[in-house]
């Protein structure tokens, strides 16, 4: 009959016994000399000794192979699991920074001879994305008027909602930016009546040859104008020639306004906040301008004659996140300041999807978490989008636009607009802003 490897250590213990036996039966035939005594006791030990190694070694195979295969198994788990985070990782949802773009406009110098005595006044309105736009305008038809510009107050989409301008923005910063481009000051003289000044609407985007026909005559019989800019359009595209008013625009744009520095502080604190719970990402979060308000207005639907859309809803937005890639891990920011219901579709897919009040310090929510006076809000959201390190515009317009030239002009390019997707999976390749892709954007004729 074959014997199994369990029969083998008692194999081994009964030839040790045996042995043993038959060394005592020597040892009583013989004459007893100690010499033989202490070489037979060693004999023996030997053999006990021998017996125990082998039944030990026989053990502590056993384990070991129990204990292996244990520890491979393990081994292959976090083995799948690096594996899976590696092609996360490489599909192209979290994309590297490209390098940061330098300016290629040129400051042009004022000349003396080009100065008049009047002044350019004007408000920023409605939120940091017009912000950019507006403060380009001004600084433009200033410069090309000979005026000097003073610093705007900033007035906010709901009544009341009033502030100076550095309440948000670094006052300091803009008037030395400005130096040399054109003239600025704090207030107009006092002689100047502000409400018996002549407004004159600007489109945005303003031209040299709109301001001399429509903006100038006026400047020279009043003296003294209030700007009012509108949008007749929203188009952040480069233009296919480049004027020396478009690199005072660049400039305007991209190089005259930052956050004064206790509004900086609870931004980067936010965005602290959500890269610390963003560790299974390496500290990466997405953000996305989704607000309830703008997607319950009428404009907010498919446009017409178009298969396209012009917004999404948040449970269409965990759908699309989640068929190019995004895991239940991913952090999310969204620029709805408090949490809604309706958020609920996004979260159940998300559960890390974090609304202002989730994530701003407790001890500053009372001053910059107010629904009458929501602007210093949006300029959080403008600049926590800027910086995210994915930006997803559930709403096309103004805020997508120029959050997408910040961020271009600081390399941060991965920009995925959404849309409805038929399969079960797609590549967030293909969904690329056509700002990025086509390189089209206004801020590729700024920066360089």
């Amino acid at each position: 009959m074959q014997r199994s490897e369990r029969d083998y250590p008692r194999d081994k213990k009964r030839e040790s016994s045996n042995c043993i036996f038959g060394f005592g039966n020597w040892i009583s035939s013989i004459m007893v000399d100690p010499r033989q005594i202490l070489a037979g006791f060693l004999t023996v030990t030997m053999f006990v000794m021998l017996a125990h190694m082998i039944r030990r070694d026989h053990f502590n195979s056993n384990t070991q192979v129990r204990m292996s295969s244990s520890s491979k198994t393990q081994f292959e788990g976090s083995k799948f699991a690096e594996q899976s985070a590696v092609a996360i990782d490489s599909n192209g949802l979290w994309r590297d920074d490209a390098p940061e773009l330098k300016p290629c406009w040129s400051n042009p110098s004022m000349e003396e001879g080009d100065q008049s005595e009047g002044y350019v006044t004007f408000s920023l309105t409605d939120g940091p994305e017009y912000h950019i736009s507006q403060i380009a305008d001004a600084v433009v038809v200033a410069r090309s008027l000979g005026a000097t510009l003073v610093i705007p107050d900033i007035r906010g989409s709901k009544l009341g909602d009033k502030r100076d301008f550095d309440d948000v923005y670094d006052a300091q910063k803009f008037t030395s930016s400005l130096e040399g481009v054109v003239r600025v000051v704090k207030q107009p003289p006092s002689k100047i009546s502000m409400k018996k000044l002549a407004v004159v609407k600007v489109p945005n985007r303003v031209t040299k040859d709109h301001i001399s026909e429509n903006i100038e005559p006026v400047f020279r019989e009043k003296g003294n104008i209030r700007l009012a800019t509108y949008f007749p359009s929203v188009n952040m595209k480069k233009d296919k020639t480049k004027t020396e008013i478009d690199s005072v625009a660049c400039m305007a744009m991209y190089g005259t306004l930052e956050l004064q520095p206790e509004i900086r502080g609870v931004v980067d604190s936010m965005v602290e906040r959500l890269r610390t719970l963003s560790r299974k990402s390496d500290g990466r979060f997405v953000a996305v301008d989704l607000r309830i308000d703008v997607l319950e207005k009428k404009g907010c639907k498919d446009k017409a004659g178009s298969a396209s859309k012009n917004c999404y809803d948040a449970g269409e937005i965990a759908t699309f996140l989640r068929k190019i890639g995004f895991g239940k891990d991913t952090t999310i920011y969204l620029t709805q300041s408090r949490w809604d219901s309706s958020l609920d579709a996004l979260k159940e897919l998300f559960p890390k999807t974090y609304t202002k009040e989730g994530i701003m310090p407790m001890d500053k929510k009372d001053q910059f978490l107010n629904s009458e006076t929501p602007t210093l809000e949006e300029v959080m959201d403008f600049y926590i989008c800027s910086e995210s390190n994915v930006f997803v515009p559930a709403i096309s317009g103004l805020f997508y636009a120029n959050v997408a030239g910040k961020r271009i002009s600081s390399g941060k390019t991965q920009i995925l607009v959404p849309s409805d997707i038929s399969g079960s999976s797609a590549s967030p390749d293909n969904y690329l802003s056509h700002y990025v892709t086509k390189k089209n954007h206004l801020a590729y004729s700024c920066f360089c």
